[in-house]
């Protein structure tokens, strides 16, 4: 009876305590704060031989609609980066390390800058013109500035943005009445905004797209020892799309973020991953109608989620969301080697090791 499953799935709600802080809220705080940061960065920059930074793209959780955590959520934005004149991005594939995701190097190359069109812009061409009057009559290269050798380097570009944070603060609106605390990283930049009692965190994460599709290459770190000059891909921007996607076919009363948000939060401290349950979670709201997803449901969703890990500890294999699938929306562009791809299996490692593999079902 669909009034006693609503009944069940409202008690549900009641006795489950949701996050104090309004998601929505910091979204809309940190998507302005962002914007008020672009305008200062494309006129500092302008003119010169740093990357051009493009609006942010807010992802992670926050930006989804949910919280795997409490308290202390992090709103994070990953800023496209695009090359200055005289310069151009190249993707290079990093052959080694390959196993959890795929791993670049950003190549930076010069190119000539000797037609009538930028010698009109008072440009010199790195390339052919006399290194002494380069270095007289013209700010140095990206590859003298945040390079190591011909490869972007993130450790350097991190560090470039929190001396352009640092500096263009005291220029914005909110300076006034939020104090900014800035956050030690190497490969993002991260700060904490104060007032008074209220505080709200962001990471600013930079990448470059590939093509013109919505997977980038990121300064988002894979494991704590990370080379300097290696770009992870990140798929945060085409899953962002697809939870915006899921948010407008949905009805009003919709409970898929509940569902997400309170099974990552049975999971805290018991092995599994928050990517884990949120893959879960994915292929199951593309796969099942978003009609099912309402608060009379919410119960079965529940259980539903629960059997799906189950299913994929039998057999071992949990495919990645994003690489390889077939039935993503259209608005969500992947590359052709992305979207033709073998579905990574995030559960390789019960395949290979017994002992992981009994650990993950004495957990479950």
């Amino acid at each position: 009876d669909h009034r006693v499953q609503d009944y069940i799935g409202r008690r549900l709600m009641e006795r489950i305590q949701w996050p104090i802080q309004d998601l929505q809220t910091g979204c809309e705080r940190t998507t302005d704060l962002m914007n008020k940061f672009q305008v200062y960065f494309r006129h500092v920059l302008s003119g010169t031989f740093y990357p051009a930074l493009q609006r942010a793209i807010g992802v992670g959780s926050a930006f989804e609609g949910w919280s795997p955590r409490e308290q202390e959520f992090v709103y994070r934005v990953l800023i496209p980066m695009t090359p200055p004149r005289g310069h151009t991005f190249h993707l290079e594939l990093d052959p080694e390390g390959q196993r959890h995701g795929r791993n670049f190097r950003v190549r930076v190359r010069l190119e000539c800058t000797c037609s009538r069109e930028q010698q009109a812009e008072n440009m010199l061409c790195f390339l052919h013109q006399p290194r002494e009057e380069l270095r007289s009559n013209q700010d140095p290269s990206l590859l003298d500035t945040l390079c190591t050798g011909s490869y972007l380097d993130v450790h350097k570009t991190a560090r470039w943005f929190y001396q352009l944070v640092r500096a263009i603060w005291p220029a914005l609106p909110q300076s006034h009445t939020w104090h900014l605390v800035l956050l030690p990283s190497r490969r993002s930049c991260q700060f904490k905004a104060t007032n008074g009692a209220e505080s709200f965190r962001i990471e600013m994460l930079f990448g470059v797209r590939q093509g013109d599709s919505d997977i980038f290459v990121s300064s988002q770190p894979r494991g704590a020892a990370t080379p300097r000059t290696t770009w992870p891909e990140t798929y945060a921007v085409a899953e962002a799309k697809f939870f915006k996607h899921i948010a407008r076919q949905a009805p009003p009363d919709s409970l898929h973020l509940r569902c997400l948000q309170f099974f990552s939060r049975v999971q805290l401290g018991i092995g599994f991953p928050t990517y884990t349950i949120k893959t879960l979670v994915m292929h199951l709201l593309n796969t099942r109608a978003v009609s099912r997803w309402r608060r009379r449901y919410f119960l079965r969703q529940l259980m539903h989620i629960n059997e799906s890990l189950r299913l994929s500890l039998v057999e071992k294999r949990l495919n990645h969301f994003i690489v390889g699938n077939q039935r993503l929306p259209e608005e969500i562009t992947l590359p052709p080697d992305v979207q033709m791809a073998e579905p990574p299996n995030l559960f390789h490692r019960l395949l290979t090791d017994p002992g992981a593999c009994s650990q993950a079902v004495s957990e479950y």
